[in-house]
């Protein structure tokens, strides 16, 4: 019981990151890290009465303030499905934060 109150208090986590969700935009990962991941859902579907992405867009990024936005982008790609955009950003991020990046 303790352990979902802890994860509830933090918001979401997945594999060990926090994931925080802006209009269309999701954040994976901490500002506090080296990198973080920002997620854009460029296209949906309607399933049911559900909106299903279609096409996700996936950085990942340094988190430095004095960059400029476009000298932040490390890594980029887009992806047919959330699943497979969350797949992938979970992968970069743990190697990037391991240091097998630049």
């Amino acid at each position: 019981m303790a352990a979902n109150k802890t994860a509830t208090a933090e918001g979401l986590i997945y594999k060990g990151h926090p994931l925080r969700r802006v209009d269309n935009l999701i954040y994976y990962g901490t500002m506090a890290e080296k990198y973080i991941i920002m997620m854009q859902v460029l296209d949906t579907k309607k399933e049911q009465d559900l909106d299903l992405a279609t096409k996700v867009s996936i950085q990942l990024q340094l988190t430095d303030p004095e960059l400029k936005s476009r000298d932040r982008v490390v890594k980029k790609s887009e992806k047919n499905s959330l699943y497979a955009a969350m797949d992938i950003a979970a992968i970069w991020l743990e190697r990037a934060l391991a240091g097998k990046e630049k």
